[in-house]
């Protein structure tokens, strides 16, 4: 007989680790491909980072206005409602954008104005991580800092770094991040996917992390582990994309559980949903299917992303209060 358990769409939660443009619906893709006389890009099916970030910049090439990237930022909300979404922070690597607005600040004004209007539309609070390239010259990622900087408070909750670590690790970067964590921006830099944990205490010593986008291959570091749950650094994990990019073997085999069992804060993510298929809310039941998470695990998950947040303190409490309630509800 099946276990009565708590319906996931309805435990509140935060979506803080989330590509743009990544996160555009495939039927999207389509629509704009279409409209443009494009050829779709195949999107699925690579198990290379390298064929990864190569379908990434062709689904970009379908945002070639501002009707486009309205709609792409309001689909990205309105995805998050669907989901039980009560925090969504994507990020956005804003020189993509230079020669279509016009400048780097008027990306980001334009993605703030969409994720406000859309986010009171919807009851969906929302943010912008402003992300920069590790394959690109530093002093790209000191400007984008102080571009994030100039927002903090007006929507700008961190700054980030994208892209892959094998061969850029992130100690080149300490300025920028030091520009955006003097301005009262969270630090979230990508690490410990792609590379091993060295990428990872890169993020926390150079960067001063207070999240590491994936940092799942913490787990081959024991010291590593006690140091993140000392700190209460919080990883912000992604199944399915750790899958398909060849980061783990397989589902079964990923490391969250063991992760959580020592102690680190986790949150749940889809990474780039367009690519890799799952949205946040098949996330979270690929980890109670697969993985074994139980509702009070769950849970916790779902307060580690609330709390790591670039939320204001309001849509916090409310948040861990929507959790609690949850979880004190008896299971259908």
């Amino acid at each position: 007989m099946t276990s009565p358990i708590r319906d996931l769409a309805t435990l509140p939660k935060g979506h803080l680790h989330l590509h743009l443009e990544g996160a555009m619906r495939p039927a999207t893709l389509e629509d704009l491909a279409a409209e443009q006389g494009m050829a779709v890009p195949p999107i699925r099916g690579f198990g290379s980072f390298a064929a990864f970030a190569g379908m990434y910049v062709a689904a970009c090439a379908v945002l070639r206005g501002e009707a486009e990237f309205r709609r792409l930022v309001r689909e990205v909300v309105e995805d998050a409602a669907r989901d039980g979404v009560a925090w969504v922070e994507p990020a956005l690597y804003t020189p993509r954008y230079r020669s279509l607005f016009g400048s780097d600040e008027a990306t980001v004004e334009l993605a703030l104005d969409e994720l406000a209007t859309a986010g009171a539309d919807l009851g969906v609070a929302c943010g912008l991580i402003v992300a920069a390239d590790r394959t690109v010259a530093p002093n790209e990622a000191v400007d984008l800092a102080r571009v994030a900087a100039s927002f903090a408070g007006r929507g700008v909750v961190g700054f980030g770094l994208a892209n892959d670590e094998a061969d850029w690790p992130p100690e080149p970067f300490a300025e920028a991040f030091a520009i955006a964590k003097d301005a009262g921006l969270l630090s979230a830099p990508h690490g410990g996917e792609l590379a091993g944990p060295a990428s990872v205490v890169g993020c926390l010593e150079a960067c001063r992390a207070d999240r590491v986008m994936h940092g799942v291959r913490a787990v081959e570091d024991a010291d590593l582990v006690a140091r993140l749950a000392d700190s209460g650094v919080c990883l912000d994990v992604c199944p399915t994309s750790n899958v398909l990019l060849s980061v783990v073997d397989s589902l079964d085999d990923h490391p969250l559980p063991r992760l959580l069992d020592a102690g680190v804060r986790c949150s749940i993510n889809a990474d780039d949903p367009l690519l890799f298929g799952p949205g946040i809310l098949e996330e979270y039941q690929l980890c109670r299917d697969r993985l074994g998470l139980d509702d009070t695990a769950l849970a916790g998950v779902a307060r580690a992303s609330l709390e790591a947040s670039g939320a204001p303190a309001d849509v916090v409490a409310a948040g861990l209060a929507g959790v609690d309630a949850w979880l004190a509800a008896a299971p259908a």
